[in-house]
């Protein structure tokens, strides 16, 4: 019974570590990935129209490079739970950062575009790595109290990542007077724009070297000891540490390492709460959330906003994203991950008609007339607030903690695959669908923010207070 094994024998609900500053370090540090992972998912943006230049390539063909770094996601989030099991949650951190070190270097010197493709791929194993192990390793060292909050800062350090992207993009931008190709110490700008990205990588490596394992992993690698004294320092002296090891190797002594055929039911292919956790996910990326980050900057030329202007607008938004967030992260153990969600679905839906509107009318001379203009920023503006307020967390948080402990780190590895799938197609789709129509690209992403609330109102529950070995 997973429900008793948790709670008043050890007091892990009430714990509250003895130096909450050293758990934040942790939890930051771990966080790192998330920031690579915004970093390099979004710093494409600046660097799309170079690459349609340089190598003089279609809609089609530049929207595959984009996106093709997706498939590296996908298969890197559905290896990590696996891996990380086997040789522990900090030596894939180091092998996350390694791929991104080499996914930087190689993506800001090219040969041609086929090996600018291949290195985009490196990054997006490294990327799916992240958003697997970050989530997963934070809820595990997190005191129950605090996880809400301390698992925000996953997607914290996400929208950090793609703010300072956007930031360092306009930066280099400007020191190459506006011009993407423009030269800067014998490189091309969008060169640096992606090799830049080295410098996060290898810090992250770093602090993996300074981070103590997670205890549950310990634990099931019969290192009891030194899992005691990790649960020590981050759930406090308060908590009865031998009853709290044994709750949780009684409970991983009931289960086995996670498999894929543990993810399998009988009717309907997985168990249901995975397919609860495969909608989260899907419904986070169909709204069209990287549309904002991966193409703004093209989007809002399309319609008539100078290069100059259409970054400062990309980076406006990722401060939005950053303001919300926080937001997040205060609600998130107050108000709740259920009525959060339900919150920012309702926002998002609103915002979007309003996109949808706004890019229905025709163009004045290539731009939008100016109401249409207007409503358009802003809208973008507030969808990007609602979904970071909301989606943008708390599906992290629900992935980190929903799962019972014997299939948390595949079920979130196959959530978070589905999550990448899910956006390679939202990726991969945009510019052919904005060539086709863009105000019915935005219905189509007003449609999804709608169906998410009853999804949200019929299958996903509140996890707000429990302990992991509560879940299930």
């Amino acid at each position: 019974m997973t429900s008793t094994a948790s709670g008043p024998e050890s007091g892990a609900r009430g714990a509250h570590p003895d130096h909450l500053g050293h758990v934040i370090f942790i939890t930051a540090a771990a966080a790192m990935g998330g920031f690579l992972f915004g970093y390099d998912s979004s710093v494409i943006n600046g660097a799309v129209e170079a690459i349609r230049d340089r190598y003089d390539i279609g809609s089609g063909t530049l929207a595959q490079v984009i996106a093709i770094a997706l498939i590296g996601c996908a298969i890197g989030a559905a290896t990590a739970g696996r891996i990380a099991d086997r040789i522990g949650r900090i030596r894939c951190m180091q092998i996350a950062s390694v791929l991104f070190t080499i996914s930087a270097v190689g993506s800001a010197l090219p040969f041609a575009l086929w090996d600018l493709a291949m290195w985009r791929i490196i990054g997006g194993f490294a990327i799916g790595m992240a958003s697997v192990i970050g989530p997963a390793y934070i809820a595990e060292v997190s005191p129950p109290a605090y996880r809400g909050r301390l698992g925000s800062f996953q997607q914290a350090a996400i929208v950090v990542g793609i703010a300072i992207s956007q930031l360092v993009n306009y930066g280099i931008l400007q020191i190459a007077d506006g011009d993407q190709r423009g030269e800067i110490a014998g490189f091309e700008a969008w060169q640096w724009m992606l090799g830049v990205m080295v410098v996060p990588a290898i810090l992250y490596g770093l602090l993996s070297f300074v981070i103590p394992e997670s205890p549950r992993f310990l634990i099931s690698v019969g290192k009891r000891d030194r899992a005691r004294k990790i649960l020590e320092e981050v759930e406090g002296k308060n908590v009865d540490l031998d009853a709290r090891v044994d709750e949780i190797e009684t409970a991983m002594r009931r289960e086995h390492k996670s498999k894929f055929s543990d993810l399998l039911g009988s009717r309907f292919g997985f168990l249901p709460i995975v397919w609860v956790g495969i909608g989260l996910s899907v419904f986070q990326q169909l709204v069209g959330i990287n549309v904002a980050f991966y193409y703004s900057a093209t989007l809002w030329q399309s319609v008539g906003i100078d290069p100059t202007d259409s970054f400062f607008y990309s980076f406006t938004t990722s401060i939005i994203n950053i303001i919300g967030t926080v937001i997040a992260m205060i609600l998130v153990d107050r108000v709740g991950r259920r009525p959060l969600a339900l919150i920012g679905s309702t926002g998002m839906a609103i915002a979007l008609a309003f996109e949808a509107w706004a890019f229905s009318a025709d163009l004045v001379d290539g731009k939008l007339p100016t109401t249409q203009g207007t409503v358009a920023l802003i809208a973008a503006h507030v969808f990007v607030l609602f979904f970071a307020l909301s989606w943008g967390v708390v599906v992290w948080v629900f992935l980190g903690e929903m799962f019972p402990n014997r299939i948390r780190a595949a079920a979130l590895g196959v959530a978070a695959s589905a999550q990448w799938i899910a956006n390679w197609a939202i990726t991969a789709s945009f510019p052919s669908l904005a060539d086709w129509n863009l105000s019915g690209t935005y219905i189509i992403y007003t449609c999804f923010a709608v169906l998410s609330i009853p999804f949200v109102l019929k299958f996903v529950k509140e996890t707000k207070g429990k302990a992991l070995e509560e879940m299930g």
